[in-house]
This record gives C-alpha cells, sequence and structure tokens, in this order.
C-alpha cells in the first residue's frame, strides 16, 4: 500500500553549501525510499554548483545528481520537514521545538577528489539505509 504524498515522513538534509553532503544524502534517500520519503537539501551558504567529486561518486553508484542545485536553508523547509538531519552546519542551522533533529559529523568533500569523497559518500549511504528502515515500515 503506498502512502499518499499527505503521510509521507520528510526528511531535511542541510549542510553549509548543500554542494556535497547533503545533495548525496538527498539523492539516497530518493532511490533507497522509492518515493516513500519526502526529501529536500538546503545550505545555510549554499555554493554556486553540486560539488564534482559528488556527482562523480554519486554516478559510480548510478545515482545521476548532475541536475540538482545547491538551494538556500528556509524556515519552510525545516517547519515542513519532520527529520532534520544537519551536516558540520552548526549553530547556522535553525531550530524548532517538536522537529527529530540529527547531526551527523562527516567530513567535508569540498575541495577534495573523488578518492577523497567515496568512503564519505559509502557512509552517507550507510546512514541513509538506517534512516530508511526508521521511518518507512517494510
Amino acid at each position: 500500500m503506498s502512502a499518499s504524498p499527505n503521510d509521507r515522513p520528510s526528511v531535511l538534509f542541510v549542510c553549509v553549501h548543500n554542494a556535497g553532503r547533503s545533495q548525496m544524502a538527498a539523492a539516497f534517500l530518493t532511490a533507497l525510499s522509492d518515493g516513500a520519503v519526502e526529501v529536500r537539501s538546503a545550505g545555510s551558504e549554499p555554493a554556486d554548483q553540486v560539488n564534482p567529486a559528488a556527482v562523480q561518486a554519486m554516478a559510480e553508484v548510478g545515482i545521476d545528481i548532475t541536475a540538482e542545485r545547491p538551494k538556500v536553508l528556509t524556515t519552510e523547509a525545516v517547519v515542513a520537514s519532520d527529520v532534520v538531519v544537519t551536516m558540520g552546519c552548526g549553530d547556522t542551522c535553525p531550530f524548532y521545538p517538536g522537529k527529530r533533529y540529527e547531526d551527523w559529523v562527516l567530513d567535508d568533500p569540498a575541495g577534495q577528489g573523488v578518492e577523497a569523497v567515496r568512503p564519505i559518500r559509502d557512509e552517507i549511504r550507510r546512514r541513509v539505509e538506517q534512516l530508511v528502515a526508521e521511518l518507512v515500515p517494510a
């Protein structure tokens, strides 16, 4: 039985630039939840483009994020989300009571080559798989 859009859990991934970690996490959650979770990502200081090494690392596992663009974090996005996963944005991430917050401590792939991004990608995938298991009943 598929969930209607109104009762799907929603997750917002936030990092500073919305160019690497949060983009990879959002792409994994979209792919692994098969539409059962509403997915957003944003950054407190969005970059001009998604990190090319993150794009390459995701392409290696069959996920295309070339069309994604970094987005600015809005209060509305936080309010509309059930789970907010922060990735190294510290005090710039807004906090709202009643939301489930997780802080994923991950290396920043900014300025790194794809070799350095692969282990970050794999750790993000592991955490997203765990999140899917918690949010989407089998």
